[in-house]
Parts: structure tokens; sequence; C-alpha cells
């Protein structure tokens, strides 16, 4: 798979998404966060978490169990810099990971920041965020289509950087590599100004990971326009 990663700082002050790509023998990580900017310092907070999940990627030799113990330890890691730099209140981030091996994606994720995979110009799989509109979706409450635009779509139900009683990511089942076309991570940022069809349309309409990314960010850009436009974040992967 090829890949192209980008990251905007909109119209905001600071950019608070962090995002990179490591490598190990047996495949690559792919991860993505994203900063709460009301609860202060989400741009250290995110950088961190990416920082520790490419720390134990580096020593991981088994990708398909990599993605618990690697939230597991950057929540820790997070919890102590907090205490460090008297900051128990701030530095929250949400996290997106894939990563994979010679044969399975697997996808794990806290948060809203989400993971698409695509299969023949189609949605295969989208993470559900964890905030109040996707749980008003799954109750019934409201439409899917009225996520992007919910007064409350800012709200989170579980974030890194809180204390958690009990493991707050989730976990996708594995995803064979052959029946993938592409992976897409981003940032509330990003996929609340284009969707689903949109990417699907613009991965269709692609001959390379750049040009996909090129477009769905056109349309990021056009959407955006004129508004308080958050940080924007992506990373894109396609099979080639």
């Amino acid at each position: 798979m090829k890949f192209y990663s980008l990251t905007n700082i909109g119209s905001r002050p600071v950019n608070e998404d962090g995002a990179a790509v490591f490598e190990n023998p047996f495949g690559k990580c792919y991860v993505l966060c994203d900063g709460l900017g009301g609860h202060g310092m989400g741009d250290v907070a995110s950088q961190l978490v990416v920082s520790c999940i490419g720390e134990r990627f580096a020593v991981c030799n088994n990708n398909s169990e990599f993605i618990p113990t690697a939230i597991e330890y950057a929540q820790q890691e997070l919890l102590a810099q907090q205490e460090k730099l008297h900051a128990q209140m701030k530095m929250k981030t949400t996290v997106t990971i894939i990563v994979t091996d010679d044969k399975n994606a697997y996808i794990g994720h806290v948060g809203d920041s989400r993971a698409y995979v695509f299969r023949k110009n189609k949605v295969m799989l989208r993470t559900l965020d964890h905030s109040i509109p996707q749980m008003l979706v799954l109750t019934k409450e409201i439409k899917e289509s009225e996520i992007r635009h919910h007064p409350d779509r800012s709200l989170l139900l579980r974030v890194m950087g809180t204390e958690w009683d009990e493991p707050k990511y989730e976990l996708e089942k594995p995803v064979a590599l052959k029946k993938c076309q592409a992976f897409l991570l981003c940032s509330d940022g990003f996929w609340e100004l284009i969707n689903e069809e949109q990417m699907c349309q613009t991965l269709k309409n692609s001959t390379s990971v750049n040009e996909w990314m090129d477009a769905m960010v056109q349309i990021i850009q056009t959407n955006g326009k004129g508004t308080d436009m958050d940080n924007y974040t992506a990373i894109a992967a396609l099979n080639t």
C-alpha cells in the first residue's frame, strides 16, 4: 500500500492534531490523534500519544496484538505527564490506529477520529464515534446524516487522558488485506466537511493516493470556506 498524510491548521491558532506512519519488520502502523482544544494542551497530548505508539511499535513482534497494549501504554504515559505538569484537567486527545501485517489490518480507536476501509469504491467499514451524536444515532433518535451538523458533535464520551475504570478503546474485527482497496484515517475537522459518498467518488476517480487526497482536500476547503475551520488531518493508504 502507498500512503499519503497531511495536516492543516485550518483557521485555528494552534494545530492540535498529530499523525504518523511507523514501520517495523512485520508491517505498518498508521496513527492519528486529535487533541481536545477546549481542555487545553491538546497539541501536547496528541503528539505524546503518537510518539508513544511509535515507540511501542518499534519493538513490537506481533502486530495482531499490538493495539490494546499500545493504547494502554500511551494512556498511562499521558496520565503520568499530566501529573508531572500539574495538568490533570488538560491534555486530552482522541486516537485512531490501523496496524497491518502480511495478511490483515487491525483497527482500534478512542474518541471521534475515524478510520474507514474501502472496497470496490464503497465504504466497507467505519469506526463509530465515541460521541453524543453517535449515541443518538445508535438509539435511533437522530439520523446518521445529522451527526456532522449536530450541536453536540464535539461532546465525546471517551478520550485519552481521563482516568479509566475499564478499557475505553474499541477494536474492530481484523480485515483481510486482500479485501481492502483503501484506508483512511481522519480527524473530525476532515470528515465533517466531506461525506462518505464524496470519499468514494473521489477514490473511484483517482489513480494514486496523492490524487485521492488532493481531491478530498479540495472538497473540504470548498465546504469550509468562510467558516471557523478546525484543524484537519488525514492519512490515506491505497492498494496499487
